[in-house]
């Protein structure tokens, strides 16, 4: 005895019918079963075992249209071929609407048996290719949140490595009475906070491509905020941002220029003594760009001449600015310094 290839059950009134059905898929390998009516196909569905059901159109006080339904809400429903003597094409079509993957005409000579037994196959066939591309799909997303899982690990490591990096060079700083050496390592401490905002940005984001810049600017400005503060530098930094989501290796880019650009403001817009205010400005511009201004009403420079300390912030500066594929412009018209990045996102 061979194992029949599929189980196939026919829901039709008609036993005559039926039997000649079960003659004929039998002979093609199929395990044949019947039911007689609605009631009993669902529940011989529900026991389980089906993989493809044959469903008539005529049956006693409902039609295969009322039944379907019923047997596609079903959970793990088997597919299903709808049989009808009906010549009203619109049948068809409704039933093929209603979630039948195929049909078949029943004709007085019977040879819709045959061809009963060809869409059986075809169903069957539809249905392993159904539950591949599912199990696939799931397969694919439980690897795909495993992968983010493990990224927002690796950012969370990260950041939290960073910060510690961070906090030596702060207390390294504050160890040493070579001003120029102290002032070095202050600033490295707030280029390495920058990137660790990121990084902290990723762990708790649902999509770690892209960072929210308004949120991530409001955080790194504080931060710088309280750092220049606790070194005795007080000036306001204002921020306006519009809610834009930028590539991540853009906002690394983004947040190391905007802590060069506002340390510079810090350190020699002011003369001791002097009040002023640091802005700082990031804008979406349509349909795929982005404005960056960093700016303040301090003794002012345009990007010319010597730079003003070691250079090495300018050409920071200007390394970020070149991986977000721009140049860095000054306005010469402004009463300060106004620097003026645009870039595409």
């Amino acid at each position: 005895m061979t194992e029949p290839r599929a189980r196939l059950l026919y829901i039709d009134d008609d036993a005559g019918i039926a039997r000649l059905v079960r003659r004929t898929l039998e002979a093609r390998g199929f395990a044949v079963e019947h039911a007689a009516d609605g009631t009993a196909g669902l529940a011989r569905i529900e026991a389980g075992g089906i993989d493809v059901v044959a469903l008539d159109h005529f049956m006693p006080g409902e039609t295969g249209l009322d039944l379907l339904p019923r047997i596609r809400e079903l959970p793990d429903a088997p597919p299903v071929v709808y049989v009808t003597g009906s010549e009203d094409s619109r049948v068809a079509v409704a039933a093929l609407k209603a979630g039948a993957v195929d049909y078949v005409w029943k004709d007085v000579e019977g040879t819709f048996r045959e061809l009963l037994a060809e869409a059986a196959d075809q169903a069957l066939a539809h249905e392993r290719l159904r539950r591949a591309k599912a199990e696939a799909e799931s397969e694919t997303r439980a690897a795909r949140d495993r992968a983010e899982m493990l990224l927002r690990e690796v950012n969370h490591r990260v950041a939290n490595s960073l910060a510690l990096v961070a906090g030596l060079a702060f207390m390294q700083a504050h160890s040493l009475k070579d001003p120029i050496a102290k002032a070095a390592l202050e600033e490295m401490q707030a280029r390495i906070t920058a990137i660790a905002g990121i990084h902290r940005r990723l762990y708790t984001s649902d999509d770690v491509r892209f960072v929210e810049i308004d949120a991530y600017l409001k955080s790194l400005i504080e931060e710088l905020q309280a750092a220049m503060r606790a070194s005795g530098r007080e000036h306001p930094i204002h921020l306006q941002a519009d809610p834009i989501r930028i590539p991540t290796d853009k906002a690394v880019s983004v947040g190391v220029i905007v802590t060069e650009l506002v340390t510079n403001a810090y350190k020699y817009a002011y003369p001791a003594g002097t009040e002023g205010a640091v802005r700082v400005e990031i804008r979406n511009r349509e349909p795929h760009g982005v404005s960056l201004v960093v700016e303040d009403d301090g003794i002012g420079w345009a990007g010319e001449g010597q730079a003003r300390g070691t250079g090495l912030g300018s050409r920071i500066v200007k390394a970020m600015a070149s991986d977000l594929k721009t140049a860095v412009r000054f306005d010469a018209s402004h009463r300060g310094t106004r620097v003026l990045l645009e870039f595409a996102i």
